[in-house]
């Protein structure tokens, strides 16, 4: 299980994101459209900096739904693979049964 803080620090940084999505995606349009002037594009830079870091999309962990894990994470499930393990063996998985040969 991974510590109740870090989980909640990715949950905070989620929110950010979704409060600050809008700004952000018409303040990088601004920025990267070559038909403005220089100082525009580099007006809209700043203001895009100015910005919390924490509401950049890429500041968030794919972590475990079910322990939290940050790393072996499927993304189709939306859990690690200790856990998907661990209830697929208990049969909580609809369409996943463990291979034997």
């Amino acid at each position: 299980m991974a510590k109740k803080s870090s989980i909640e620090k990715n949950q905070r940084r989620a929110k950010l994101v979704k409060k600050f999505a809008a700004r952000r995606s018409r303040l990088k349009a601004i920025a990267d459209n070559e038909q403005l002037s220089m100082e525009e594009r580099f007006e809209a830079r700043l203001k895009l900096a100015e910005l919390p870091r924490n509401s950049a999309p890429s500041r968030i962990r794919n972590r475990c739904e079910v322990t939290g894990r940050p790393r072996a994470f499927y993304r189709k499930l939306k859990m690690s693979r200790i856990a998907l393990r661990e209830l697929g063996n208990k049969g909580l998985i609809p369409g996943l049964v463990k291979s034997s040969w």
